[in-house]
Parts: C-alpha cells; sequence; structure tokens
C-alpha cells in the first residue's frame, strides 16, 4: 500500500466517525474542501461510493460500513504499535561512564545503583574511582562526581548528598603520647597522615575554617597514602593524626576508637554534586540516574 493511500483511508474513517465534512477537517487540521477531494479520489480509486452526502449530513453507505469495520481494528492496531515503538525508544538503555572518587562511589553511588540497576537491565553503569579532577569531555565520561565547590561554572551540577565535613582524628594510645592540639597551627607539632593528590602530585593541605577565617595547613609525617581508606587504618594505628570524612570515622569515635579533635574548625561544606557539560544532549538512561540520585532534603 502506498503512502498517500493510507492518509487517504484515515481521512475517510475521520469523516465517517464525525460524520460531518466540517468537524473532521478541524480534527485534521486541514480544509472542508481539501478533505472533500481526499475522500473522493479514495472512491474513485476504489469504484466505489463510500458516503451518502446531504446538505445537513454525512453518512457511511453498505460499501463504507464495510470498509470502516476493516480499517477502525486494522488503523488502532497501528496506533499501538507506535504507541509500543514510543516507548521502547524512550526505554532506559545504554551505557553511563561516571567517574568519582572512591568515598561518593561507596556513600552514594553505590546505595543507589543497587536499587535501581535490577529495574532497568538495559542500563549499563560504569564507574571510574579516581580522586583527581578528571575533564570528563576530554575523558569521554558522561558524568562526574565531585564536591561542589570544586566543580567549573560551565558545568551543570545537580546536588546528590548532603552537606560533608573532613574533620581531625587520632587513636587514643596516640593521644596518651601527645597533646591535643587546640588550634590547626598545632599540627606542626604532630605526626601526621598525609594524602598525596594523584593529578597534582602534591600533598593535599589541611583546609579549616572558623568565623569566616581560612586556613590551610601543611602537615608532615612518616605515612603519605593516596587513598582514605589506608589513612583511617594507619590513624586506627596510632601512627599520627588523620583528617578524613566525618561519616567515615562516627562509629569509631562513638566506640572510642578514634577521638576527634580541632572540631570548631572544622564547617560543613558543599557535598557531592554528579557533573556534567551543559552542552551534553541527556539520554532516557542518564536523566533516570540523575533523578535517582538527586539530593532531596
Amino acid at each position: 500500500m502506498r503512502r498517500e493511500e493510507l492518509v487517504d483511508l484515515s481521512a475517510f474513517l475521520t469523516v465517517a466517525e464525525e460524520r460531518s465534512f466540517t468537524r473532521a477537517a478541524a480534527r485534521l487540521n486541514t480544509s472542508q474542501s481539501a478533505l472533500s477531494h481526499t475522500v473522493r479520489r479514495l472512491e474513485t480509486r476504489l469504484g466505489v461510493r463510500l458516503l451518502n452526502r446531504t446538505t445537513r449530513s454525512v453518512a457511511p453507505t453498505e460499501a463504507g460500513e464495510r470498509l470502516i469495520g476493516t480499517l477502525r481494528p486494522a488503523l488502532d492496531d497501528i496506533g499501538a504499535e507506535l504507541t509500543a515503538l514510543s516507548a521502547l525508544r524512550e526505554k532506559p538503555t545504554g551505557t553511563i561512564r561516571i567517574t568519582t572518587g572512591e568515598h561518593a562511589a561507596e556513600t552514594v553511588l553505590w546505595p543507589v545503583l543497587k536499587t535501581l540497576l535490577p529495574d532497568y537491565p538495559d542500563v549499563t553503569v560504569e564507574l571510574f574511582l579516581d580522586t583527581g579532577l578528571t575533564d570528563i569531555v576530554t575523558e569521554q565520561f558522561d558524568a562526574g562526581v565531585r564536591m561542589g565547590e570544586q566543580i567549573a561554572k560551565d558545568m551543570i551540577a545537580v546536588p546528590i548528598g548532603p552537606e560533608v565535613r573532613l574533620v581531625v582524628v587520632g587513636a587514643p594510645d596516640y593521644f596518651a603520647r601527645h597533646s591535643q592540639p587546640r588550634h590547626p597551627q598545632d599540627l606542626a607539632e604532630h605526626p601526621c597522615i598525609n594524602l598525596r593528590l594523584p593529578r597534582r602530585g602534591g600533598l593535599y593541605a589541611w583546609e579549616f575554617e572558623k568565623d569566616g577565617r581560612a586556613l590551610n595547613v601543611r602537615v608532615e609525617g612518616q605515612l603519605v597514602f593516596n587513598d582514605l581508606n589506608m589513612i583511617l587504618e594507619a590513624a586506627l594505628a596510632g601512627f599520627g593524626l588523620a583528617f578524613v570524612m566525618e561519616d567515615m570515622v562516627v562509629r569509631h569515635v562513638a566506640e572510642g576508637r578514634l577521638i576527634q579533635v580541632l572540631d570548631e574548625w572544622c564547617p560543613p561544606f558543599p557535598g557531592y554534586h554528579l557533573y556534567y557539560s551543559s552542552r551534553r544532549q541527556p539520554t532516557p538512561a542518564f536523566t533516570l540516574l540523575v533523578e535517582a540520585l538527586r539530593y532531596r532534603r
């Protein structure tokens, strides 16, 4: 069947259902004369009259009723199939590549992914664990996860977690040998466990703030890691003070395995955000993941 034949049949069915060329033309967003011409063309091609026309009404002939009986279920089936195809097109599918730090992966991403993905078997998520500030455009990632204050202004940033804090902790046996620091500058007298920044190559300067005053302190000690979990293990073993995420140590502090110090110098700051290029055209799978991760207070 040629395309114009299907168009003519659909036009005829609309006129028959409306019992009016005027109402059918309005429904099809065309003119009454164009619609009348279409139906006449169909009748000429078939060699049979399909509609009886009077000045007051339009009604199907016997041949028209027979054609309607065939057309209506056939066109309904076509419409249902087009709807199904549209739903299939919008069905979340594909691979989403995200660069993130280990802490964010464990505390924010994984809790969502493990409940979301079983319902969407055609969606694949690849997490690339990296504590550096990866260029997601150059490295061809769909998105990255970083603290809100670390995200470039030309990126779209979606909050996916609450505010966070970095805190200073040490083991009880460490403090049995050393006094507790009262000010960040006292850290110069303490062995501290350093964090190596992988992409920059330098050591992380511990960042403090109190009453609007910011203070960065470079610390020293025997141990340097590029992994927060190893820093925590070293602190638990009494090798020195550590500067880590509060949620990593809250249980250890509550159970007495660590002591938290310099609290007044450790205010909360914007938590994890999922960020992606403003020029990106989101796929259904990506939109699904963004909404699942979006933090709602």
